[in-house]
């Protein structure tokens, strides 16, 4: 069984035991988490929200907060210069725990 959850904006894919990566949630590292937005959840019963799943949850747990690998930008002016920067993006791991439909 998987749900299709949305978190801060973002769609994502939850099974149970995944270990998802989201943008940066202000939660402390081995909290519960519960999200109620679920759009869809899938497997041997399939259910479709208008927009959400009525009294669908999403239970998970906060693995670790950390930053994404770093990413390199390099701006070009033909003849003139290259400037490079780069950018680390925040982001919390979550490990599913329970979908409850």
């Amino acid at each position: 069984m998987y749900a299709i959850v949305e978190i801060k904006g973002h769609q994502y894919r939850a099974e149970k035991d995944a270990i998802i990566d989201v943008q940066k949630l202000d939660e402390e590292v081995g909290a519960k988490v519960e999200f109620d937005s679920v759009l869809f959840i899938g497997g041997s019963a399939p259910k479709v929200g208008t927009p959400k799943v009525e009294g669908a949850k999403v239970v998970a747990e906060v693995v670790r907060q950390a930053r994404s690998r770093k990413k390199i930008v390099l701006k070009r002016k033909p003849g003139k210069y290259v400037k490079k920067n780069g950018h680390r993006q925040n982001y919390t791991a979550l490990k599913i725990t329970e979908i409850k439909a």
